[in-house]
């Protein structure tokens, strides 16, 4: 982990339900139009909605921009939303 990743703080932005930010994302697990699970230095995020679609992933940064209809936003425990806890990015990029 880069030292520059280590001092962003994490913060969750949502603009009228439909654009959401997100700071001090260090992974994406999974994501398809109704649910994305992201990692954070705070732990797992699960956004549940409509329509959802990843516009912007930055691990370098750590942020991730989504657009969609937002339902929900949760914490989890960390590795809790599946068995392979390798990212969707990591399988594809072996």
């Amino acid at each position: 982990m880069t030292d520059e990743r280590k001092s962003v703080r994490h913060k969750i932005v949502v603009e009228e339900r439909e654009n959401i930010f997100i700071n001090g994302v260090t992974d994406v697990v999974s994501f398809d139009e109704e649910m994305i699970v992201a990692e954070s230095e705070m732990g797992e995020i699960v956004l549940k909605g409509n329509n959802l679609h990843v516009n912007r992933l930055n691990l370098e940064k750590g942020e991730l921009e989504i657009d969609g209809e937002v339902e929900s936003i949760n914490y989890e425990e960390t590795g809790s939303m599946g068995k392979d806890k390798r990212s969707f990015f990591t399988k594809i990029f072996k």
